[in-house]
């Protein structure tokens, strides 16, 4: 027999679910809203009428970006980036969690109060810029180049390797292994390297996927380092940055108004300009960049829950 709920408990929860939905539409409407906008005319998208479904619909604005080679170089720059970027990410973090969850590990205190104290008291953008040039000259040490040859999306990867939030929750999830299995595996003969990869990666696959998602996102969405390490590098810039270089270009057109207009001069022949809008053909731009996202999210989703409480501060 159900227990029947308090006044307070029904208030409790009644609040907690308006909230909760309130916040889901919050985060799910902007992509509602461009998904709609980039199907829309071009006049619906300008004057606003475009507010939850589509309005006119076609499919002009993709057509648009499907021509743009300059878009789908930049599109396969953000998965080189995403890919290498993430597996580069992964490569450290499991290192330095694996070191700093062994009591044995001379300095591990210490090591964790620094690793602690980079995300209390964040020194901004200087110490990873310096980090960046410091990474770069050594790679042009190596290469024998000057450090303006050097391809910078191997850098941008190279440079940005480490988050202490994301290695804290890997270090967490490997002190989560029981010791007794370490302890026979080591019986076994087997070496620190196996009984990584043998132990505990396997026993922290939901964790990993976690922040594995963590980073690839980041690195997905990333365009900060990249818009400012490579201005004039437009072959090299990955879509995000594509993006914003098309809004600054477009910015405050709309539809052509007129022949010889700067919208116009962006438009491939065989376009019908009153059909197409700067801003309809953004929001497709935003939708092509988020689909791959879209896709990988859902089956690592389910790691994601139990991830986290794997990687949770223990006592």
């Amino acid at each position: 027999m159900k227990r029947k709920l308090e006044i307070s408990e029904l208030i409790f929860k009644i609040i907690s679910y308006v909230l909760l939905i309130v916040f889901a539409l919050m985060c799910v409407y902007p992509f509602i809203y461009a998904l709609s906008s980039s199907f829309s005319s071009a006049d619906a998208v300008n004057t606003g009428s475009v507010i939850l479904w589509p309005v006119s619909v076609q499919a002009e604005a993709y057509r648009y970006v499907f021509t743009q080679n300059v878009f789908w170089i930049s599109y396969a720059n953000t998965l080189f980036l995403a890919v290498f970027g993430t597996i580069w990410c992964m490569f450290y973090t499991i290192l330095g969690a694996y070191a700093l969850s062994k009591k044995r590990l001379m300095g591990r205190h210490a090591f964790n109060f620094f690793l602690v104290f980079t995300m209390w008291f964040s020194a901004g953008i200087i110490p990873q810029y310096r980090n960046y040039l410091t990474t770069g000259d050594v790679l042009a040490g190596i290469a024998g180049a000057s450090f303006e040859n050097i391809d910078q999306k191997w850098l941008i990867i190279l440079a940005m390797g480490m988050n202490a939030t994301n290695v804290i929750l890997l270090r967490n999830a490997f002190e989560g292994v029981p010791s007794e299995i370490e302890e026979a595996a080591r019986i076994d003969g087997a070496t620190e390297l196996q009984i990584l990869t043998k132990v505990y990666i396997p026993m922290s696959k939901a964790t990993i996927a976690t922040v594995a998602l963590f980073f690839g996102i980041s690195r997905w969405n990333g365009y900060f380092w990249a818009m400012k390490m490579m201005p004039n590098q437009r072959y090299s810039w990955p879509v995000q940055v594509f993006i914003r270089d098309f809004i600054d270009q477009t910015s405050g057109l709309v539809k052509i108004p007129a022949e010889g207009s700067d919208w116009e001069s962006v438009i491939p022949a065989g376009f019908d300009s009153s059909k197409l809008s700067a801003l309809s053909v953004v929001y497709a731009m935003v939708i092509c960049a988020v689909i791959p996202i879209l896709c990988i999210y859902p089956f690592i989703q389910k790691y994601f829950a139990k991830g986290v409480n794997m990687g949770g501060v223990k006592e």
